[in-house]
């Protein structure tokens, strides 16, 4: 190649280097499906644990497993369970505690309804159910910018083991009005259904 080719060569990849930095920066936030981040805190302000009992439960939306969009208003005139988890590296515990709600008939009524939310990507959830179907009654919700899980205030209770950055096992059981009335973090993560429909039917 000679000099001249060279100089000529020299801003034509300079355009496309620069072409190429800027398409990537208006990929649209959902092109990548099953994978893009999801999670908005919709109404209330953030919690704080320790004083959540009897606060209002912030709204959010959050993408299901089955691609539905789910808010929490959406479910007024219901009991809510919330798990919180850390997800596809909680195992066993987490996937155990995820299976146990969606299988238990007290957790899928027409009164109470149980959300395990985690913060991995939906086409990694869609590959561990397939692989475990004890999971495929589940209704799973991806929280993978943390903003839910932030809002709770779930990020550094005693049951997460990435402080900061993830959830551990923690439970909220949101009354019909969208009330706070029971919270639990387990730090030893257990599969605790009976204790939460035991707090569901002081409800009733």
């Amino acid at each position: 190649m000679n000099k001249k080719t060279f100089l000529y060569l020299i801003p034509l990849v300079l355009v496309f280097i620069i072409g190429m930095i800027f398409a990537n920066s208006f990929v649209p936030s959902g092109s990548n499906s099953g994978n893009s981040a999801t999670g908005t805190i919709l109404s209330g302000e953030k919690l704080k644990f320790a004083q959540s009992i009897g606060g209002q439960a912030p709204d959010f939306s959050l993408e299901g497993i089955d691609g539905e969009t789910i808010s929490l208003d959406d479910y007024r005139g219901k009991n809510v369970v919330l798990f919180f988890n850390e997800g596809g590296m909680c195992y066993p515990a987490c996937w155990e505690q995820i299976a146990a709600l969606g299988n238990d008939k007290r957790f899928n009524t027409g009164d109470v309804v149980a959300f395990s939310i985690v913060v991995d990507t939906k086409n990694e959830w869609k590959r561990i159910v397939s692989q475990v179907p004890q999971l495929s009654n589940a209704k799973i919700l991806f929280d993978t910018k943390k903003s839910v899980s932030s809002a709770y205030d779930v990020l550094s209770l005693p049951s997460s083991m990435h402080k900061g950055s993830n959830p551990g096992h923690t439970y909220f059981v949101i009354d019909k009005n969208g009330i706070i009335r029971y919270v639990l973090d387990d730090p030893n993560m257990g599969i605790k259904n009976d204790k939460l429909a035991s707090e569901i039917e002081k409800l009733e």
